[in-house]
């Protein structure tokens, strides 16, 4: 272990302004230490008890992210500085190497203990550390609203979709609820009617007992064909002495009653034809509400599913999860801010297997990535979300075909507060999210690729545990 002299500090571009006195002093109270190749100098998670610079060699910045060392930079120029940075804002963070650094070529390592690095930043310094601070403080706390805001944002999003998506059905089945009850009414009154008409038990009984037996006809018809049935059963009913034959024909025929079901209809009334089809007609109707309603609240049943699924409310923080079930719910959920004019198209591995993840959060990196494509595209051109394997990670694409990134923005897009809609439309935060989400929290990827009319975002996600399950 040796010192630096002033002369070797001051050729560091660090250290290049200070004055004599200043480079005595951290000639004085710093080391220099050897470090072989490959070396660790600092290990992330550690006290942060030194400040590291290098003189000379090359070394490496990495960081672990759920088990995955990531590489972020490697230099060999002299100057460069890392370990205990914050030192000057003492207790108040916890003082832990944020990265670990390790010599790639053997290197020597000006050091200077972190209280007095600290001491002499406040005391050399004063107005620049309160600055520092300021801005240390101010942007964790920005960060800290905005990116609650953004949350809470695709949230409002979310919220305002799956509430018009439910208007629909929730509307549908309260009016088919209203009229079902007006045709239960009109039902019982037509059978009390034939009763009335001294129909007796028996031809009463065959009646009910051939109703279940009256299904509507599966096929569908063109309005031509619709048209000629109504004809052909309003004539029949006609040639039988229903007199409101006309009135009746559409609602039975929408039902799926024909000639052949007339006939069997009028087998079991006996005398009283005008009075049955009068019945049938009311009874079918309740039939037809009855599916709508049934239609209506499978729908509603369906939407609450996909937003369950989408929120996670229901599920373990991280578990193994279908990738094509977060995507659809998502695709659900935003499924009012998709217009009419955009194409969705989706093409799923139906081989990938289950991936393990914090789905809740992943869904909102679908919603990011989602929205932005929309945007892009402004309403018109193809959505395109795909998945596959590649090699021992998932692979989730999502492509549109709108405006596309320009190549200089590329570089930036991933930076907090960075973005290209105008004021108030963007916060500069959701691929920031998107990229802590995917790369912090599941140690994967983002990759983006981006040309006039295809842009595309590839998400990779490790198939296994960190700890290789």
């Amino acid at each position: 272990m040796s010192t630096a002299s002033p002369e070797e500090l001051r050729e560091l571009f660090l250290f290049e302004d200070l004055d004599d006195d200043k480079l005595a002093w951290l000639s004085e109270h710093g080391t220099v230490e050897a470090v072989p190749a490959d070396g660790e100098i600092c290990a992330q998670g550690d006290p942060a008890e030194f400040l590291y610079v290098l003189l000379d060699g090359e070394m490496a910045m990495s960081t672990n992210v759920r088990g995955h060392i990531v590489e972020v930079s490697r230099t060999s120029r002299p100057g460069t500085y890392g370990g205990a940075v914050q030192a000057y804002l003492g207790d108040k963070i916890e003082q832990i190497y944020q990265h670990t650094l390790r010599a790639v070529r053997d290197c020597r390592m000006f050091v200077l203990p972190a209280r007095k690095f600290g001491k002499s930043v406040l005391k050399w310094f004063p107005m620049a550390a309160h600055l520092l601070e300021g801005v240390f403080f101010g942007m964790t706390n920005n960060r800290r609203v905005v990116d609650q805001r953004e949350r809470l944002t695709a949230l409002g999003t979310i919220t305002a979709g799956l509430t018009h998506e439910l208007n629909n059905p929730a509307a549908a089945a309260a009016r088919a609820s209203t009229e079902l009850g007006e045709r239960l009414l009109g039902a019982q009154k037509s059978l009390a009617d034939l009763a009335a008409q001294g129909v007796d038990c028996t031809h009463l009984s065959a009646l009910v007992a051939l109703r279940p037996a009256l299904q509507p006809q599966a096929a569908r018809r063109s309005p031509l064909e619709v048209s000629d049935a109504e004809d052909e059963l309003g004539d029949w009913m006609e040639e039988h002495g229903v007199g409101d034959a006309w009135d009746l024909a559409p609602g039975l025929v929408a039902a799926g009653i024909g000639i052949e079901q007339a006939e069997e209809v009028a087998t079991a009334a006996g005398d009283n034809l005008p009075g049955a089809m009068r019945w049938l007609a009311e009874v079918m109707e309740v039939a037809q509400l009855q599916a709508e309603i049934s239609e209506a609240m499978g729908r509603i049943t369906a939407l609450l599913d996909s937003a369950r699924q989408y929120s996670q409310l229901d599920r373990a923080a991280h578990q193994r999860a279908d990738l094509r079930e977060l995507l659809d719910s998502t695709l659900t959920m935003l499924k009012r801010k998709i217009g009419q004019d955009v194409v969705v198209k989706t093409d799923y591995d139906p081989g990938l297997p289950l991936v393990p993840v914090y789905a809740a959060e992943l869904n909102q990196v679908w919603t990011n990535l989602i929205v932005n494509a929309l945007y892009a595209m402004q309403g018109s051109g193809t959505l395109t979300i795909r998945t596959a394997r590649e090699n021992d990670h998932a692979l989730v694409e999502i492509a549109d075909t709108g405006t596309g990134i320009p190549e200089e923005n590329l570089g930036r897009i991933f930076t907090p507060f960075f973005t290209t809609k105008p004021v108030g439309q963007g916060t500069g935060l959701g691929l920031d999210i998107s990229w802590r989400i995917v790369a912090d929290r599941h140690g994967g990827d983002i990759r983006v690729e981006s040309l006039p009319g295809d842009t595309r975002f590839q998400v990779l996600l490790p198939l296994t545990e960190p700890n290789g399950e």
